[in-house]
């Protein structure tokens, strides 16, 4: 199980935040993102920052591989990589720092906290 917790202080919309890194072969099962109310009109996604795969090609940043944008309006907790388009049992092909799992906001200015947990096994 990987964990991270973010406490955000007025982030601009748009702010990529590292929370956690999977290591290369973790097979993702399961993960949730868990949130306060942020603001009105704000949004979060769950993805990744760019990396190097195993075989050393970049990977570019995808903000939405896990969780696509959604409203973080009211405090509560939601499913990440629960389809197989959104990664569930997909197998991380990284180099040896393993993939950067992201939260990047959106919409607003957003305070309060942020927690994410993914869950993955090495097979």
């Amino acid at each position: 199980m990987a964990y991270g917790e973010y406490e955000a202080a007025a982030i601009a919309s748009g702010t990529v935040i590292e929370m956690f890194n999977l290591p290369n072969g973790a097979r993702i099962l399961s993960g949730e993102v868990t949130y306060d109310a942020l603001d009105t009109s704000s949004t979060l996604s769950v993805g990744h920052a760019g990396y190097n795969n195993s075989a050393g090609t970049a990977v570019a940043l995808d903000v939405d591989e896990y969780k696509a944008a959604a409203a973080s309006t009211t405090a509560q907790s939601v499913p990440c990589a629960d389809t197989i388009a959104l990664g569930k049992n997909s197998v991380v092909d990284a180099d040896a720092t393993g993939i950067p799992i992201t939260v990047v906001t959106g919409g607003a200015t957003l305070t309060g906290t942020i927690m994410l947990v993914m869950n993955y096994v090495i097979d």
